[in-house]
């Protein structure tokens, strides 16, 4: 058996779907893609050529049957037809660190779309009473609150386990945002056998050596808000 598969270059498992593969193909392309790091001295060229190359294969049915053939030795496989969410879980001696990349890269779409939504709701309670006799507040109004409502409620569940996978990982909070997780990304793509939890601190490294007091600061503020935001995402279950 090869001791990388195009599995381990996309990130996904064995059962993927097409849509996962795709879906794991597209996130990749948007960080190693030369173009995007033309500016950071280094070379993904050869990454590139890999992901598009293993996607080529697994999202041809007649190719990955014959794939996983030569190199699992498979007969037949039966692949699934629906997505798999997370409370599927990880196998964690299977999972690559693209699988963590995606986990990260959810829980902070999961925190965005969560912010709309508690939003929306602020701007409606903060209305003065008057104004909402004026606009005549009904049974609609009332219903679609409460999806809402229900809505962020199911992002915080959604929240709780991505956050799990990553804790799981051993990869800490101060390393879920994008910055450090492209970052990490990028390093361990370009050696996979690597620890990438020692590419973290390798990180830390890079930031304090690179980036002036004022980027640092950028990054300080991001962070802090994201951990923000991410407390105010799983406290409102308890407060809804």
């Amino acid at each position: 058996m090869e001791s990388r598969t195009y599995y381990d270059v996309l990130g996904v498992s064995r059962d993927a779907t097409l849509e996962e593969i795709t879906a794991a193909k597209n996130a990749l392309a948007k960080v190693y893609h030369p173009d995007a790091n033309v500016h950071k001295d280094i070379d993904s060229t050869a990454l590139m050529q890999e992901i598009l190359e293993a996607y080529q294969t697994l999202s041809n049915p007649e190719k990955r049957k014959q794939y996983n053939h030569d190199t699992f030795g498979e007969t037949m496989r039966v692949f699934r037809t629906f997505k798999v969410g997370p409370e599927d879980g990880i196998n964690e001696d299977s999972a690559s660190f693209v699988t963590y990349w995606n986990t990260a890269n959810r829980l902070n779409d999961v925190i965005e779309q969560s912010l709309r939504l508690m939003e929306h709701k602020t701007h409606k309670k903060s209305l003065p009473r008057r104004i909402f006799k004026k606009i005549g507040r009904n049974r609609n109004q009332e219903e679609a609150e409460t999806m809402r409502g229900q809505q962020i409620a199911q992002l915080s569940m959604q929240a709780v386990q991505y956050i799990t996978i990553l804790k799981m990982a051993g990869i800490p909070m101060e390393y879920w945002t994008p910055d450090a997780m492209n970052w990490v990304l990028i390093r361990w793509g370009q050696k996979q056998t690597a620890d990438y939890r020692i590419l973290f601190s390798r990180y830390d490294a890079f930031i304090e050596e690179t980036k002036s007091g004022t980027e640092k600061l950028r990054i300080k503020n991001k962070n802090r808000q994201f951990h923000h935001n991410l407390k105010k995402l799983l406290s409102y279950a308890l407060e809804a």
